[in-house]
């Protein structure tokens, strides 16, 4: 057993069955072992770190939960890094030589790799996005329920319907989860914009048309889907002073033109109304709903019609019919 195992020349090199292995002398061994010891030790202090901070700010997507993740994330990367250097490389020559073949490996193999860390950060020091956050990056629609290093986990939701056509293809014709979890690199920050619904203001202007027939009650329709919109979306009366100081700030938008709006427009079969209103990020399709269920039956009530694309025959092609043997 000890001529299978044994240190071998002047410096000391494991050499088992006779076969040296290079690099492992009595001082690597030290600092291999240290190093796994100082990895354990990271690993826990990571795991508590993240159990107080879910006991402090609990498990829910907020703007303190998320800092602290990735504060914690950040400190036990640069504590691996600084403490991995310094068990390995004590001499600074060698260190120096081994970060210059370090670097110029990472910049040849790891180029998308190094630009997804540069877009965390990006994404970190510029205030792109947070948890919980709904946006479109790299076409993905959806909330965003984890952000890594290199990637950016989303909860897909569907398209309202005017979207429809964008890629991906969504079979869930509203802004609902589809159930699909999507990662999408976080370099795509870099090749298109990202869109976000909930990054400084938590509302959205939507809108609804309906096509009224010009024989109909159109000033009758317009107060019905007024009132509607006001009582089903978010008044402006219930939105916080610091809400609306923002919106006035970022939008450059009077208080009084947040209120909802119907407009007209004339088409060649119908009057269409479009009401525009101001609703929060999440929930839209319920609102929808529910205003149209609230319209229907108020138009139904005042025996208002719903437009719809007619045609008429207004004349039928020449008949010809020719008789055999008199029949």
């Amino acid at each position: 057993m000890n001529s299978a195992i044994q240190f071998a020349g002047k410096d000391h090199v494991l050499q088992l069955f006779g076969v040296r292995l290079v690099g492992m002398t009595p001082e690597n061994g030290k600092k291999l072992l240290i190093s796994v010891c100082f990895v354990l030790l990271l690993i826990a202090a990571n795991r508590l770190l993240h159990a107080i901070a879910a006991l402090l700010f609990g498990r829910r997507t907020g703007a303190a939960h998320f800092w602290a993740k990735q504060v914690i994330r950040l400190g036990t990367a640069a504590l691996l890094i600084t403490g991995a250097l310094s068990i390995w490389f004590n001499d600074p020559g060698r260190l120096a030589q081994a970060a210059a073949f370090v670097a110029a490996g990472l910049a040849i193999a790891s180029q998308r790799v190094i630009t997804a860390v540069s877009g965390y950060f990006i994404i970190l020091r510029g205030k792109t996005f947070h948890v919980g956050d709904r946006i479109v990056l790299g076409g993905v629609r959806g909330d965003v329920i984890a952000l890594g290093f290199i990637q950016t986990t989303i909860m897909e939701m569907g398209q309202a319907p005017p979207e429809q056509s964008a890629p991906p293809a969504i079979w869930v014709a509203g802004r609902q989860y589809t159930g699909r979890i999507v990662t999408v690199s976080n370099d795509k920050i870099f090749d298109e914009p990202v869109y976000n619904f909930t990054r400084d203001f938590p509302y959205i202007w939507e809108e609804m048309r309906l096509p009224i027939p010009y024989n109909g009650d159109w000033k009758q329709a317009e107060q019905i889907i007024l009132n509607a919109a006001r009582q089903h979306t978010t008044r402006v009366a219930e939105l916080s002073e610091e809400a609306l100081k923002e919106l006035e700030r970022r939008y450059l938008v009077k208080r009084e033109d947040l209120a909802p709006r119907v407009y007209w427009r004339l088409t060649d079969n119908w009057l269409e109304l479009s009401v525009r209103f101001i609703t929060e990020d999440h929930g839209i399709r319920q609102v929808k709903d529910a205003m149209s269920r609230q319209i229907l039956t108020e138009l139904d009530r005042v025996k208002i019609g719903i437009a719809s694309g007619t045609y008429d025959v207004v004349g039928m092609p020449e008949v010809k019919v020719r008789l055999v043997n008199g029949q």
